[in-house]
């Protein structure tokens, strides 16, 4: 497979003009009283924003190649897809870590998005290739090139799956966090949100290791989901204070995985990776906005807004 660093002008152009990439979610509130709920409001991302967060993505996944959209790496048990890295196991495998690309196929399917041929066409949605040998013998087979094709197409609607999975993922949160820790959990991530450019730190890290509330992406019972760098967390200030402390926890939580990790994973190799990554956060300062529902329809920042 040819090298294309970065997006190609086709793919950016792509991702400017589909019409409807412009993307307003929700963050929903999980009802803690009356005092402890703020008022509602609609957190807006424009499609200049959701280009930036899909291209900056690609380049943390996938280091802007091409070829690295469809990855298998050594010791897992499933592949990699897409800008995200979407988890796709083979038939008869159930892993521990949430399988995502068959929710984006989903995601595609509601949107009226084509699929290639021979995905459509399975009545079953696991990957068809049963292990990394499998799959990288194909590479050069058309069901593979079709596949990397897909991919290459549907980046646009890719980086909208990742950012919608915020919104799910603050619920799913509120809901699996002790009652002692809902408040504190709720007001970092308005914190970091109030002080990430383009929320940018929250979506990455959601999509990189998930929310933290599956029971079986634990080692020795501890996660390292956005949960529990949230829960991490210390300090009140926003701005670059947030951002510091929020890569220092995410770090903290990442090392921690590694010491509980099972010894013949090795996950220690990863680790200065995931390091860099983390660390990368704290440089993205600047706040969304939110344009509210009530009727003072006032700009405000997204740690005010309704939870």
């Amino acid at each position: 497979m040819g090298k294309n660093r970065g997006f190609t002008s086709k793919t950016m152009r792509t991702l400017m003009i589909l019409p409807f990439i412009w993307a307003g979610f929700f963050l929903c509130a999980q009802s803690l009283g009356a005092k402890e709920k703020p008022s509602g409001g609609k957190i807006q991302i424009t499609k200049d924003d959701l280009t930036w967060i899909g291209h900056t993505i690609f380049q943390q996944e996938c280091g802007g190649k091409r070829e690295k959209l469809l990855t298998w790496n050594r010791g897992e048990d499933f592949a990699s897809l897409g800008i995200g890295h979407f988890i796709w196991y083979p038939v008869g495998q159930d892993g521990p870590f949430e399988e995502s690309f068959p929710a984006f196929l989903s995601f595609l399917r509601k949107r009226g998005i084509h699929l290639p041929r021979w995905m459509d066409d399975r009545a079953d949605t696991d990957c068809p290739w049963k292990d990394r040998k499998s799959f990288y013998m194909a590479k050069d087979s058309a069901r593979m090139k079709s596949l990397e094709d897909f991919l290459i197409r549907t980046m646009p609607e890719q980086s909208l799956f990742i950012v919608t999975r915020l919104n799910k993922a603050f619920p799913k949160m509120m809901a699996n966090a002790p009652r002692h820790t809902k408040i504190h959990v709720r007001n970092q991530f308005y914190r970091v949100a109030d002080s990430s450019n383009k929320l940018y730190a929250l979506i990455d890290y959601v999509n990189f290791k998930g929310e933290g509330t599956r029971l079986s992406e634990r080692y020795n019972n501890e996660g390292w989901g956005l949960l529990q760098v949230l829960e991490e967390m210390k300090g009140t200030e926003t701005g670059h204070a947030a951002l510091k402390e929020f890569s220092r926890a995410a770090e903290a939580v990442l090392t921690r995985r590694v010491y509980n990790a099972p010894l013949h994973r090795n996950e220690a190799r990863w680790l200065p990776g995931w390091k860099n990554r983390v660390g990368a956060y704290k440089n993205l300062l600047g706040p969304l906005t939110i344009r509210t529902t009530q009727n003072d329809n006032k700009d405000r920042p997204a740690s005010q807004a309704d939870t």
